[in-house]
């Protein structure tokens, strides 16, 4: 699962001091000026206050729209998507971030302190008051805001802490590590060279363009090399590449290609069979569309292999 990171005020504090000497190399203010700072919305405004103190003596001044900056300032960038759109209304602007998760590499944007990019970094301002971190459950709060909801009604009340366990649940594919469950045994495995299929393995995605849910099943086969793995495990398997963000296609291939390094086996068949509200509920809004995929390996690629995995999971 995602590392959380709770910063402490010591830590962002010295983080400011980093950015603010950073500026200060970079940035000439003429006497009897001041540099201007615009904190970019909501994490960047604390970040310039911070600032006006870490700067000093260096005369600063906060701003109320970001033409009138001599730096745009922010505490994080993590996909960096904020940043490109920044960058892009207004190019010729310095950027300075207290947080870097991305690999931006840009002479007009300076950096206080490198993260890991699988950390959620969670800052003193989006904490509540009892100290418990809440900004990933602030992420829900903003949604429920942006459809137009209430989430102070009391049905709303516990979503956002409803939603971000299930979301750990949902996406517990990322904390895993598929060669990991991939035990396999020679016993048991003594002459048999035939195709061992496990079909009809409920499967439950996200597609990563809609972050919209796809489901329906998928059928995994392969002949063994000397080795098998538990049935469990094949099943074990498709859940953690499926509980991640996905298109079908990468999903289906993802899973042939772990079972092809973790058992070397003789041949691999995958077929998922699902279907996508993305599709469904939106958009051209075609219900109980199936959209299958498949990925052969080995002897199950060649016509006889093919056509005996068709026909076991009755597609033919």
């Amino acid at each position: 699962m995602t590392t959380v990171i709770s910063l402490t005020q010591g830590e962002v504090w010295n983080a400011a001091r980093s950015l603010a000497d950073k500026i200060s190399g970079k940035m000439v203010v003429p006497h009897g000026d001041e540099l201007k700072l615009w904190g970019v919305p909501k994490g960047g405004v604390p970040v310039s206050y911070l600032l006006t103190s870490t700067l000093y003596p260096v005369p600063t001044r906060l701003v109320e729209n970001p033409e009138e900056a001599d730096v745009i300032v922010d505490d994080l960038v993590d996909s960096g998507s904020t940043l490109s759109e920044y960058q892009s209304l207004h190019p010729n602007k310095i950027f300075g971030v207290l947080f870097n998760k991305s690999n931006h590499a840009n002479k007009k944007i300076l950096y206080g302190k490198k993260q890991n990019s699988d950390t959620w970094i969670s800052f003193p301002w989006e904490r509540s008051d009892t100290g418990i971190d809440c900004s990933a459950e602030d992420v829900v709060t903003r949604f429920l805001q942006f459809i137009g909801e209430n989430p102070l009604r009391e049905g709303l009340l516990e979503t956002p802490r409803r939603a971000v366990k299930a979301w750990q649940e949902w996406y517990d594919g990322y904390g895993k590590d598929p060669d990991s469950i991939l035990k396999s045994f020679e016993d048991g495995a003594e002459n048999y060279d035939q195709m061992v299929l496990v079909r009809d393995i409920p499967v439950i995605s996200t597609c990563e363009h809609h972050i919209a849910p796809f489901f329906g099943v998928a059928h995994v086969a392969y002949v063994p090399k000397k080795r098998i793995v538990g049935i469990s495990k094949v099943s074990r398997l498709v859940d953690i590449f499926a509980h991640r963000l996905q298109v079908q296609e990468r999903l289906t291939n993802q899973v042939a290609d772990s079972l092809v390094k973790g058992l070397n086996p003789k041949g691999v068949a995958v077929m998922f069979r699902c279907r996508h509200l993305c599709m469904e509920s939106r958009g051209i809004k075609r219900a109980k569309i199936e959209t299958v995929t498949t990925a052969l390996r080995g002897c199950l690629k060649r016509a006889e292999g093919r056509e005996e995995f068709l026909k076991s999971v009755s597609l033919r």
